[in-house]
C-alpha cells in the first residue's frame, strides 16, 4: 500500500502544480517527472514502489478498456471514413519509417558517395 500511496501522491502533486501554476503539461507527466527526480536523488527507494508498479503494469490492459469501448461507439463513423483512415495511417507510417532511417543514417555518419571518392566504400554500422 505504501507504493500506491507514493505513486498517488506524485500524481496528485502533478495535478496541483498543473492547475495552480497553469503549466501547459498533463498532470500525469508532471507527476512522473517529479517521481523520476525523487528516485534519481534517492528521496524514494525503488523497493518502496516496485510491487505497486509491477501490479499496475500487469493490469495495464484494464486502463485501455474505456478507450476501446468509446471507439466502438464511433464505429459507424470510422467505417464511413475507413479508406481515408487507412491511407493516412499508411502514409504516416511510411513517413516515420523514412524519417527514422534517414535520421539514423545521418547520426551514424553515413553519406552518399561523392564523385571524388567513387572507389571508396562507406558502410553504416
Amino acid at each position: 500500500m505504501l507504493g500506491f500511496a507514493i505513486l498517488l501522491t506524485f500524481h496528485l502533486t502533478g495535478m496541483l502544480l498543473q492547475y495552480g501554476l497553469h503549466v501547459p503539461l498533463p498532470a500525469n507527466v508532471i507527476g512522473l517527472a517529479l517521481f523520476t527526480l525523487a528516485l534519481f536523488f534517492k528521496l524514494i527507494k525503488l523497493e518502496w514502489v516496485e510491487s505497486a508498479a509491477l501490479f499496475l503494469n500487469r493490469h495495464m490492459l484494464l486502463f485501455f478498456a474505456p478507450i476501446v469501448a468509446g471507439t466502438l461507439v464511433f464505429f459507424p463513423e470510422i467505417k464511413r471514413h475507413a479508406a481515408a483512415i487507412l491511407i493516412s495511417l499508411a502514409g504516416s507510417w511510411l513517413a516515420v519509417l523514412l524519417a527514422g532511417g534517414w535520421t539514423t543514417r545521418l547520426l551514424l555518419g553515413c553519406a552518399k558517395k561523392t564523385a571524388g571518392s567513387a572507389d571508396s566504400k562507406e558502410e553504416c554500422a
